[in-house]
């Protein structure tokens, strides 16, 4: 067992001002050093065109694009490297698990993932500027969102499917970004899925006020949308897209399946996701499926429970308070993990040379 955190960053400011500070904090950090090891070890599998890539992300968000200029003048960096580091267009994916369910007023979700690739950073951003939605939630990649509850009360998160036949487009967590940074309501995120060019396969579970949520599974190939309230790893209508190996999926979903009647509210659910005993919760760091976070959003509250590590009680943050300008008075949000393996943000070494 090890103690891992969370450093809880708030801002409210302009796009620019918020890669700014990001890129201020990032300098001569582990995050920094461990990234670039990382490049070294395992070259990119894609190429950068600057205007490209400018022109794809100005179409969907334009003011992610000055949060990007805003980390670039902090670190002193070429635009091209920015873009490969943080700009979430033409990035491979690596398998991971991951498990969401929607209840009455929340949804939650465990990350399952690799520590390697985890950056220990839940962001609360409110742009004071009219160009975007607040959004709080874990980030990845930095201006990534692996899931998050926006001001208009839309909450996200993402399954991953398989990384086959990649084409041209935006990753999850840009993705994620996206649609909490500038859609209001499930119709706008599924209208933003449907546009959007998808470069792996992934579910993306959405649920705002209504009550209403959407699966929407999306491939480089197609995208389709179905209602439903559970999502493993696997998709129910392009069933041509998934991997062969879905047993784990295929457990978990039952799992949650079978204690939905009993998840009456986001505690009970929570219990579920995060006992490391119920069967939802995943030790399997070293496979790039080891459960790092708990998020739940309660988007009629306004609030959010983030836990890091199994067996842990939740940390409440009330957004609609921060929204009103209540800042939080905490920095970090604490949790305990079962593996070795090292983190991004914390260890040295966290690269992929063997050793």
């Amino acid at each position: 067992m090890r103690e891992i955190y969370s450093d809880i960053i708030q801002f409210r400011g302009s796009y620019f001002d918020f890669g700014f500070m990001q890129g201020e904090r990032l300098k001569n950090s582990l995050t920094i050093i461990n990234r670039e090891k990382q490049w070294k070890t395992r070259k990119p599998r894609f190429s950068i065109n600057v205007e490209e890539t400018k022109q794809m992300i100005t179409r969907f968000a334009p003011s992610i694009w000055e949060e990007l200029l805003g980390l670039q003048e902090a670190l002193k960096w070429s635009l091209e490297k920015v873009l490969q580091e943080f700009g979430g267009y033409r990035v491979n994916y690596y398998r991971s698990g991951c498990s969401i369910f929607t209840g009455k007023n929340f949804l939650i979700r465990n990350y399952d993932y690799h520590p390697k690739t985890y950056e220990g950073r839940y962001t609360i951003f409110q742009p004071t500027d009219g160009k975007g939605y607040a959004i709080i939630g874990p980030s990845q990649r930095i201006t990534g969102r692996m899931d998050g509850l926006n001001e208009k009360g839309l909450a996200m998160g993402y399954n991953f499917m398989n990384r086959k036949q990649p084409e041209d487009g935006f990753v999850c967590f840009m993705i994620g970004r996206m649609i909490l940074q500038s859609c209001a309501n499930v119709e706008e995120a599924v209208e933003m899925l449907r546009e959007i060019p998808h470069r792996h396969s992934f579910s993306y579970i959405i649920y705002d006020k209504s009550g209403r949520t959407y699966i929407v599974e999306t491939s480089p190939r197609r995208v389709e949308v179905r209602q439903s309230n559970i999502c493993t790893n696997h998709f129910e209508i392009m069933t041509e897209e998934n991997r062969h190996h879905l047993v784990d999926s295929m457990r978990r979903m039952e799992i949650i399946e079978h204690n939905s009647s009993e998840m009456i509210d986001g505690y009970e659910a929570f219990r579920l996701f995060n006992d490391a005993d119920k069967g939802v919760f995943s030790k399997l760091y070293s496979s790039w499926a080891g459960t790092i976070h708990t998020s739940v959003y309660f988007p009629q509250e306004m609030k959010v429970w983030f836990a890091l590590g199994h067996n842990q009680e939740p940390t409440e943050i009330n957004f609609a308070q921060w929204l009103a300008g209540e800042d939080l008075n905490q920095q970090r949000i604490f949790g305990t993990v079962e593996t070795d393996v090292p983190f991004l943000y914390l260890d040295e070494g966290a690269d992929w040379v063997k050793r």
